[in-house]
C-alpha cells in the first residue's frame, strides 16, 4: 500500500457473509443489489468496495442507516471481523498481514475501541475496570491505578474510583468505558455507535464530552453513528454509507452545501444550512458600482454567524480568504440563506446557491 502519512488508509475493502464469498469479488454478482445477491448467492456483501483514509488527529464519523455495513467496517479494522478482500493499514502497518501475536499488540496497545454496550466487568470497581487494559499488558498495580485515577478525572469521574458500574447512571458507565479506551494511550480510538442507547440528554453530554476530549488528547477517532445531528456535530469529515459502499465523504459543509446524489440529499434535506455553511458557499461578484468599503468577514464565518455583522451596516460584506476578496454578500443574500425556504441547494428564489463554493 505505499508510503502513506495517513493515520488510517484503507483500500478496495470487502465484507462478504456467506458460503464461497470469495468467488464474488471481482465477478458480475458484485454488482448486485443486495437482495439480489442473497437471492442469487446466498450472499449478503456488508462491505462493498470501500476506500478512505483517516487523517492523523482527525475525528473521521462514517454515517448510514441500519444496515448500511458502518459497524462491520470498524470492526474490519482491526479484523474483529476478518475481511474478505482489501487493504487497511493504520500507522502505516499492513493490519491484514499481521500475525495473530501482532493484532494482540495492535488491539492492545494501538488501538482501543467504544462500543454501544459498555462491557464493564460488574465486579471491578471503577479504578480496575479503567485499568484493564493495562492489567493485559502487564503494568504494575501501582502504576495501572495511577494512571487510570488520571484519567477518571480527565472525564470527569474523579471520587468514583471505589464506585462498582451497577453504581453509576448510564451516562457515568460510557465515561468509564470511554476512561478505558483513553487508558492504554492509543494511537486510535474507534467508536461503534456507542452514545444511541443513551437518553438524548445524557448522549448531547457525552457528544460534547467527546469534543473536549478530542480538543485535549488530539486522538485520531473514527465515529460510527446513525445520527445526522451527532455526525454534524463531531465529524471534521463523514462518509456516508448506503447497501455497504460509501456514497459520499467529506466535512459537514460539503455534504449539505453539495450533496453527491439525491440518497445524500434527502438525509440532509432539514439540516438547518445557515448553521453549517460559510459565507464562501453564498458569496457572490461584486455589481458594477456595488461599494466595496463594507465590513469584512472571513469565508469560513457561519451564514447564521453573519447576520448581526450584516444587520449593522447598509454596506455588503467582504468575504475575504487571507488577503483575497472572494466575493461579497448583502442583506438579501443572507435572508434567502437564512429565511424558511432555504432548505436545499438553490435553485429557486429562496435556497442557497451553493453550486460553486469559492476556494472549496
Amino acid at each position: 500500500m505505499g508510503v502513506s502519512t495517513a493515520a488510517i488508509e484503507v483500500r478496495g475493502l470487502w465484507k462478504i457473509f456467506g458460503p464461497k464469498a470469495d468467488r464474488i469479488i471481482g465477478s458480475p454478482d458484485a454488482d448486485l443489489d443486495p437482495a439480489a445477491l442473497r437471492a442469487k448467492t446466498g450472499c449478503t456483501a456488508a462491505v462493498r468496495d470501500v476506500g478512505f483514509e483517516v487523517r492523523p488527529g482527525e475525528v473521521f464519523v462514517v454515517m448510514g442507516l441500519s444496515g448500511s455495513g458502518k459497524s462491520t467496517l470498524v470492526r474490519c479494522l482491526t479484523r474483529l471481523i476478518e475481511p474478505t478482500a482489501g487493504e487497511i493499514a493504520i500507522g502505516g502497518r499492513d493490519v491484514r498481514g499481521m500475525s495473530a501475536g501482532q493484532l494482540r499488540e495492535l488491539r492492545r496497545h494501538r488501538v482501543s475501541m467504544v462500543f454501544q454496550h459498555f462491557g464493564l466487568l460488574p465486579h471491578r470497581r471503577v479504578i480496575d475496570n479503567v485499568a484493564y487494559g493495562l492489567e493485559v499488558q502487564g503494568v504494575q498495580k501501582g502504576v495501572r491505578h495511577g494512571t487510570a485515577r488520571e484519567i477518571l478525572s480527565l472525564v470527569g469521574l474523579e471520587g468514583h474510583e471505589d464506585s462498582y458500574p451497577e453504581q453509576l447512571s448510564g451516562g457515568m458507565q460510557q465515561r468509564v468505558g470511554l476512561a478505558r479506551a483513553l487508558a492504554v494511550d492509543p494511537e486510535v480510538l474507534l467508536f461503534d455507535e456507542p452514545f444511541s442507547a443513551l437518553d438524548p440528554l445524557i448522549r448531547r453530554d457525552m457528544q460534547a464530552e467527546v469534543i473536549r476530549l478530542h480538543r485535549e488528547v488530539g486522538k485520531t477517532m473514527v465515529f460510527i453513528t446513525h445520527d445526522l445531528s451527532e455526525a454534524l456535530k463531531l465529524g471534521e469529515r463523514i462518509a456516508i454509507m448506503r447497501d455497504g459502499a460509501i456514497v459520499q465523504v467529506g466535512t459537514p459543509e460539503e455534504l449539505v452545501g453539495a450533496p453527491a446524489d439525491d440518497y445524500v440529499a434527502d438525509f440532509v434535506r432539514d439540516v438547518p444550512r445557515a448553521q453549517v455553511l460559510s459565507l464562501r458557499w453564498i458569496c457572490r461578484e461584486p455589481e458594477a458600482g456595488e461599494p466595496l468599503d463594507g465590513p469584512e468577514l472571513p469565508a469560513d464565518t457561519l451564514i447564521h454567524d453573519s447576520v448581526p455583522v450584516a444587520m449593522e451596516s447598509a454596506r455588503p460584506i467582504r468575504v475575504v480568504s487571507g488577503d483575497d476578496l472572494l466575493g461579497v454578500v448583502d442583506r438579501v443574500d443572507l435572508l434567502a440563506a437564512v429565511g424558511p425556504d432555504a432548505t436545499g441547494p438553490g435553485t429557486g428564489s429562496g435556497g442557497v446557491r451553493v453550486g460553486a463554493a469559492k476556494g472549496v
